[in-house]
């Protein structure tokens, strides 16, 4: 039985720091593991320690190339999706290698956005992404680009009991 706190390691493709955090595992459905981060939560961000401001929640799907953070008032990003290899599980820690693409929906407009495309050439270049590995990210990024913006699930309503578990 896995424990109620999850580890979670955010790397980037040539293994350095990018984000690690624990979380409180809410649950796992058809399409992945749901945990939540509350407010005080010590991480590390760009190999900084810090401390979560504002909480949420993080769907660790299965078997895609991305995950998703679900965020409260007074975040401008409703949602927030970093393009990822898909997550590897090591016990109660997950591994996710970030791909520097996010795709975004902005909770004042609605407007969902493509983000970093410029970081993710860059780091393309720079860490020798394989092709294969491309295709998937542009892929993923396609498919929550029309999912964030046309009321798909789990981006229109799925995420607001977890959300309200990790609220002040």
């Amino acid at each position: 039985m896995p424990s109620d706190t999850v580890r979670v390691v955010y790397t980037k493709y040539d293994g350095s720091a990018h984000r690690d955090y624990p979380a409180r595992r809410f649950d796992s459905d058809d399409l992945g593991v749901w945990v939540g981060v509350t407010r005080g939560t010590e991480s590390v961000y760009h190999g900084r320690q810090s401390v979560e401001q504002i909480p949420f929640v993080l769907l660790i799907p299965h078997h895609a190339w991305w995950t998703g953070m679900f965020n409260p008032p007074p975040r401008t990003s409703e949602v927030y999706c970093d393009i990822t290899t898909p997550a590897r599980w090591e016990g109660d820690t997950v591994h996710i290698i970030d791909l520097d693409l996010d795709v975004v929906r902005r909770r004042a407009t609605g407007l969902v956005e493509l983000r970093d495309e410029d970081e993710f050439d860059e780091h393309r270049t720079q860490f020798g992404y394989p092709d294969d590995l491309v295709r998937e990210a542009h892929a993923a990024a396609d498919k929550l680009l029309v999912a964030l913006g046309d009321g798909s699930e789990p981006f229109a309503t799925r995420y607001h009991q977890y959300l309200q578990k990790v609220a002040d």
